[in-house]
């Protein structure tokens, strides 16, 4: 086993490419690990951490491409000479991919040559750099979305004031999602053209929330990506007040929502006076606000991800939804499974996890030891609630929504884990991830040991998507698991069954497929703890308390 680094001086490639190529670049065998990033000292930081960085790496600057790979020798030389042609294939470009569009043609890679009448700028450099960019995009009177991390906050609040002064948007830095006009920025989905306008400083919430209206009849106009940082009480939500009045004065827009993890308590309350002024209903999802506080006049509060999509379909769809998914009926495991094991690619669902759970299961973990490279993941003592998509856990690495490689590990962990009664995760479909992402959690799932406990999946996505919801779904019901609509359900469906009594209560899948969770909830048992569970399996899911 070696470990290799090699400098390309002044080769840029946007992270969005260097994820998909890593990837690609990381399926044959013998390669152990590949990192691709760009030389900047923030970057080079990270490699050393990880034990990724050599010599050649010390040296390789912020416009420098640094390639770190470890493995067999002579898959490690293949690997070096082949990054180079793999950037310069198609779909490469910054925030491409071979989905992205044939018309949507070659990105440019100066400000300069952008054509005219360009009306948005999609930003994806290194940190340093991005803020200058997207000054030169406002400048020439774009909006712009950045893409971009490691952006200084101090020049985050500048870009955002320059903005407004200029009656334009940034989305971001950090944004991962928008769909403008029915155009995907970053990680998007395909959805039905419609009267629901979204504004969120969480990608993941805002894929989901459009997806599900997607699924129950409605449809989008625009997303809007804030940033995760913007309803922080340093920057204070200039976007989502921007979004919400460019919304607001859309006429294809009918109603609005607004999607984030928990803001700055004064920035929440001040974007929630400025919905009730926009005019139009407005459902707020602000994961892990005070739902007591009453809502100004115009205003609905949404407690969960799935509420907020159900709240605003029903607005739009005329007459009432179909009742929420029942939850399974599923008895409890012997002991000693006692411990879940969520592990989510998306932050937003996560944290949206950790808040419907935390009642039930009480001693819960948000983090775990990143995994060493030739060793199992070690899982804590605890219920255990992952990102998998932060920082740690991707540094060298791509994110798990692009390369499931760290995740199944942890899958591969959680199964064979005695301990473990129950392992929760979620799929990620649509522009930018994955082309299969359910496809190596299955063959995870098959791997498992005979006993393992069983597995609570939920797919974001619609079937206009490249990956198809309903193949992914498929995918892993074959597996084995069991396949629920939404984030909120899959945590429901824990904290739900333990509010009934006793621990998780969950069924071992049927040989070969398991049902989804509307067909498993019609079957039945003598047993006590599955008494029980039916009783807990009464309620639905999915509407509005």
């Amino acid at each position: 086993m070696v470990l290799r680094n090699a400098v390309h001086k002044d080769l840029y490639a946007d992270s969005v490419a260097l994820m998909r190529v890593a990837a690609r670049l990381a399926e044959p065998p013998g390669v152990e690990t590949i990192s691709l990033v760009m030389g900047t000292p923030a970057n080079r930081d990270v490699l050393a951490r990880s034990g990724l960085l050599t010599s050649p790496g010390h040296d390789a600057g912020p416009n420098d491409l640094l390639v770190a790979v470890r493995g067999e020798p002579d898959a490690v030389d293949t690997a070096l000479a082949l990054v180079v042609d793999a950037l310069s294939g198609p779909g490469e470009g910054p925030g491409a991919g071979p989905e992205a569009g044939a018309d949507a043609g070659p990105p440019v890679r100066s400000l300069v040559g952008a054509p005219a009448g360009a009306s948005l700028a999609l930003i994806s450099t290194p940190g340093p750099y991005a803020a200058a960019e997207a000054l030169k995009a406002l400048r020439l009177g774009m909006h712009v979305f950045v893409f971009s991390d490691h952006v200084p906050i101090e020049q985050e609040v500048h870009l955002k004031r320059e903005a407004a002064r200029r009656g334009l948007l940034v989305m971001g830095p950090d944004c991962g999602t928008a769909v403008i006009g029915g155009i995907p920025l970053g990680f998007a989905n395909e959805v039905r053209a419609g009267r629901v306008g979204l504004v969120g400083a969480s990608g993941t919430g805002l894929q989901q929330v459009s997806s599900l209206l997607h699924s129950m009849g409605s449809g989008v106009s625009h997303v809007i990506g804030t940033g995760s940082r913007d309803v922080s009480a340093g920057v204070g939500g200039p976007t989502m007040r921007a979004g919400l009045d460019a919304l607001a004065a859309d006429p294809a827009t009918e109603i609005i929502v607004l999607v984030s993890k928990p803001p700055a308590p004064h920035v929440a309350e001040q974007l929630l006076w400025h919905a009730s002024a926009s005019g139009k209903p407005v459902v707020a999802c602000f994961l892990g606000t005070d739902q007591a506080t009453p809502a100004p006049a115009g205003v609905t509060l949404a407690p969960t991800l799935l509420e907020a999509a159900r709240s605003a379909a029903s607005l739009t769809v005329g007459g009432a939804l179909p009742p929420g998914e029942e939850l399974p009926k599923l008895p409890a495991p012997a002991a000693p499974r006692h411990l879940l094991r969520a592990l989510y690619a998306g932050g937003t669902f996560a944290h949206e996890a950790a808040l419907l759970l935390g009642p039930a299961l009480g001693d819960i973990t948000r983090t775990a030891p990143p995994p060493v490279p030739g060793a199992a993941p070690r899982l804590p003592d605890r219920h255990l609630v992952l990102d998998l998509g932060d920082d740690e856990f991707t540094a060298g690495r791509p994110h798990p929504m692009i390369d499931p490689t760290v995740r199944t590990e942890y899958l591969r962990a959680a199964l064979a884990d005695p301990r473990t009664a129950a392992v929760v995760l979620d799929v990620v479909i649509g522009h930018g991830a994955a082309p299969d992402p359910a496809a190596a959690l299955a063959e995870a799932l098959a791997e498992g040991p005979a006993d393992a406990p069983p597995v609570i999946a939920f797919v974001v996505g619609t079937d206009d998507d490249p990956q198809g919801l309903t193949a992914q779904q498929r995918i892993l019901r074959d597996a084995g698991a069991y396949v629920v609509d939404s984030s909120t359900t899959a945590a429901r469906v824990c904290a739900e069954l333990l509010a009934a009594g006793g621990d998780l209560m969950l069924a071992p899948a049927a040989s070969g497929s398991a049902p989804s969770s509307s067909s498993t909830s019609s079957s039945t048992s003598s047993s006590t703890s599955s008494s029980t569970s039916a009783s807990a399996s009464a309620s639905r899911i999915g509407e509005t308390a």
